[in-house]
């Protein structure tokens, strides 16, 4: 490569990460930080081409201005799937790349535990159990119920895939309808307030962008059938929390499992955290043992292929919020950086270009939008 490759892994613990890059990947310089306050001067001290990036610190600012200044990565490879930490950036800098669908067996698990949680009634059977007394309880079959899936991406599909086994009836949203394996019915945004009423539980599996902030509102719940129950697996601000509670309170939501907030960490005097029909879950539907080493793993992946000047897999569109740009991109190139030799970008780039880009690669076919 015309360039050294600079990899700075940025994460709570690093060792063993750092570790394996070494292992599978010996000719590049490893970096490492674990903090989000010392992570500033790193960039700056060394200015690596490419940044790992796991979002460790709930509760402090995330330090996207620090990723995404002049200091900050031509490559940035968030362990994570969601990339709304980082709000927008130019795709003429830097290139996002996700872990989509790392945890979504894990998350889907979740979703399901949640709607069981509920129809086996749980809390009413710890109560019982607590207070040693032996009553009748009443518990509710999850098949022949509909399940709506809003956002049937990689843990839209899996959790479809367990409501199936379920004998669950599945309708779905996404931004571009098409048929699904374990969808009964898939429709797009135009078909989203139709479907609402139809519902019998509802998963929320939506990554946060413009268009799905405050997707649920009172409108929506008023739309929902009584009785509903409620899993949110996607960002807190998708769902208005307001509008949530009344329904709640109301019954219109029988009951919800929700792993994600509006502020993070939940604070102490959030109605939630009394609001008897809630599973309250600290955002660690995606956490096991195994997901930050998954994580890793898709990155090194896709760190053979910037190495061998293939196109990288999983780039985000920062509009949309998740992979959306096609395959065929190679990171973007900053221009106080070396310039590449006119093989580093694969031909398989964008072949609609005919033309030399205005980056002065001299590759004819290099990929669309990220000069």
């Amino acid at each position: 490569m015309a360039e050294a490759a600079r990899v700075l892994i940025h994460n709570a613990t690093t060792a063993e990460m750092a570790s394996r890059l070494r292992e599978t990947l010996p000719q590049v310089e490893v970096l490492e930080c674990d903090t989000y306050e010392g992570l500033p001067a790193m960039l700056s001290q060394h200015r690596p081409n490419v940044v790992y990036s796991v979002r460790f610190d709930g509760g402090a600012p995330f330090p996207k201005d620090a990723l995404l200044g002049p200091d900050g990565p031509q490559w940035i490879a968030n362990g994570g799937a969601g990339t709304d930490h980082f709000g927008h950036w130019d795709t003429a800098r830097v290139t996002m790349t996700n872990a989509a669908g790392v945890a979504a067996d894990m998350i889907a698990e979740y979703v399901m535990g949640g709607f069981l949680h509920f129809t086996l009634d749980a809390p009413g059977l710890l109560a019982d159990k607590a207070q040693r007394v032996w009553a009748g309880r009443i518990v509710r079959p999850l098949k022949g119920q509909t399940l709506m899936v809003v956002g049937l991406g990689s843990t839209g599909r899996a959790v479809a895939a367990r409501a199936k086994a379920f004998g669950m009836h599945v309708i779905g949203t996404r931004r571009r309808p098409q048929q699904m394996e374990n969808v009964d019915e898939v429709g797009g945004a135009e078909d989203f307030h139709a479907m609402l009423p139809r519902a019998d539980f509802i998963a929320v599996s939506t990554p946060l962008t413009t268009e799905t902030r405050g997707l649920l509102g009172e409108r929506e719940f008023e739309l929902m059938k009584p009785g509903v129950i409620l899993a949110d697996v996607s960002r807190g601000c998708v769902i208005d929390g307001t509008a949530l509670l009344d329904a709640l309170r109301s019954g219109k939501v029988a009951a919800a499992a929700l792993d994600v907030f509006e502020t993070e960490p939940l604070p102490a005097d959030s109605p939630f955290w009394t609001q008897a029909n809630v599973l309250v879950s600290p955002h660690c539907s995606a956490v096991t043992e195994e997901w930050e080493r998954a994580s890793f793993e898709i990155f090194l992946r896709n760190l053979g292929h910037w190495l061998r000047g293939e196109p990288l897999f999983n780039v985000v569109d920062p509009d949309l919020g998740y992979r959306a740009i096609p395959k065929g991109v190679t990171p973007a190139r900053r221009s106080d950086r070396p310039r590449p030799s006119p093989g580093t970008f694969s031909d398989r780039c964008s072949p609609a270009r005919t033309a030399p880009c205005q980056c002065k690669c001299r590759n004819a076919r290099h990929a669309e939008g990220i000069r």
